[in-house]
């Protein structure tokens, strides 16, 4: 089974939370401790874990770093990570301390020349975060809209050497509404590239639905409230992934 199951841990005020629609004012908390949360995904069989930094989102700066390293420090699987990554030295200083990739989001809307540098230097070990309102990408920790198509965006990207998106429908996020798969499949046919899906997994039908993509580009998806809400757990999502197999 090469589908990928993402558990995500979104870090605000150093404790595992989760947002609606990216609605910092909509907030749950989960767990005190990030660590002790990532731990337990590994324990049941993640094979990756997301992560990503809330507060650095809102603040255009890396604000839980020290938690997100000792994770990558820690933990026995590759982590991804994502929020308020906007200089080359921020992504340096990630990889440096374990981290597999790093999610790049505004910045790859708002700089161009930065994504291409980055891109050229890294590889692989970057992935743009294309985060989607009605197929328009949004940045600074989705409060602002732009009139940038994420297709369009994609394009430019892959020919500065771009190979893994992470697609997030902003709408769906954190309401169990089930993914947009026809936009997620369309990016991942558009680019050519890997597509992981984010938003709106709410069951194991939704994750069985976007793993039949994968001949198409769409390499895995990113789960959070629907495990957190216990709507299944990493067990029986990796069980049914490996029955559809």
């Amino acid at each position: 089974m090469s589908f990928i199951i993402y558990p995500a841990i979104d870090i605000r005020g150093g404790k595992c939370v989760r947002l609606f629609q990216g609605d910092y004012a909509q907030e749950t908390v989960y767990a005190d401790s990030p660590l002790e949360m990532a731990k337990r995904w590994v324990e049941q069989g993640a094979s990756w874990v997301h992560l990503v930094d809330l507060d650095g989102a809102k603040e255009g700066k890396p604000a839980n770093a020290e938690i997100i390293k000792e994770i990558a420090r820690t933990i026995s699987v590759p982590v991804q990570v994502g929020g308020g990554i906007r200089t080359e030295q921020q992504i340096a200083d990630y990889l440096e301390a374990g981290v597999a990739r790093v999610i790049v989001g505004t910045a790859a809307i708002e700089d161009e020349p930065f994504t291409e540098r980055i891109l050229q230097a890294y590889g692989d070990k970057i992935a743009i975060g294309l985060d989607c309102r009605n197929g328009m990408v949004a940045t600074r920790g989705w409060l602002n809209t732009t009139d940038v198509s994420a297709i369009d965006l994609a394009k430019r990207l892959v020919s500065y050497g771009a190979e893994t998106f992470i697609y997030t429908d902003i709408a769906r996020d954190g309401t169990l509404t089930g993914p947009n798969v026809e936009e997620i499949a369309g990016l991942a046919v558009a680019t050519g590239k890997s597509v992981i899906a984010s938003g709106g997994v709410s069951n194991l039908e939704d994750l069985l639905t976007l793993s039949t993509h994968e001949k198409d580009g769409v390499s895995g998806a990113i789960v959070g409230k629907a495990l957190y809400t216990d709507a299944f757990t990493l067990d029986e999502a990796l069980n049914r992934m490996r029955e559809s197999v």
